[in-house]
């Protein structure tokens, strides 16, 4: 409160420094001022402004120019994706009738092999059953000549004279055969009687 006295008797005295206001500024710093504020106004606006715009125009473009590529990237990845997908089902149902094409095939070529093995199997014993035919023919024909040279020669022991005569031998021989073939001859027991 003392102050406020003093600044009161000072102007109520008449002083001509004391008259004037003391709130309004000294007038050249003003003007130094108001052009110093007008210069960096000035600058800011020309060159630092534009920079700034320029900057956050760049940044803006930026962020937007890469949420565009992700969401084109992202776009190509899921038609990419769906392409694969689309190809992954394409060679699913391929494989499948794949499979299917090879046991069919696998089958029909069992049943051809099996139908071959049957033939094979079928020539084979028939083959087998011509050369036992054969071989029994051989077989008839080597006894015949045998049963006939031991009769020829027992007739001839029991007649005791020689019946190696070649065209009797062969006619008694087969005669004798085809009568036992017949069943007209009939086995006989040495020393017993006849049943």
């Amino acid at each position: 409160m003392l102050q406020l006295t003093g600044v009161r008797a000072l102007a109520a005295s008449g002083d001509s420094q004391a008259s004037a206001p003391p709130i309004l500024p000294y007038l050249p710093e003003l003007i130094f001022g108001f052009v110093a504020i007008g210069i960096l106004y000035w600058v800011v606006k020309t060159k630092v402004v534009p920079n700034l715009e320029k900057a956050y125009a760049a940044r803006a473009e930026a962020i937007e120019g890469g949420i565009a590529k992700a969401e084109k990237a992202q776009a190509e990845a899921k038609a990419a994706l769906d392409h694969y997908n689309a190809q992954l089902a394409d060679a699913r149902g391929e494989a499948n009738k794949i499979r299917e094409d090879a046991r069919a095939h696998a089958a029909q070529i069992v049943a051809e092999m099996r139908a071959q093995a049957q033939a094979e199997s079928a020539r084979i014993v028939e083959s087998a059953q011509k050369q036992i035919e054969a071989e029994r023919q051989q077989a008839v024909v080597s006894l015949r000549g045998e049963v006939g040279r031991l009769s020829t020669d027992l007739a001839s022991r029991i007649v005791g004279e020689s019946l190696h005569d070649e065209t009797r031998q062969k006619g008694i021989v087969e005669r004798f055969l085809a009568d036992l073939e017949a069943g007209e001859i009939r086995p006989v027991k040495v020393g017993g009687t006849d049943s």
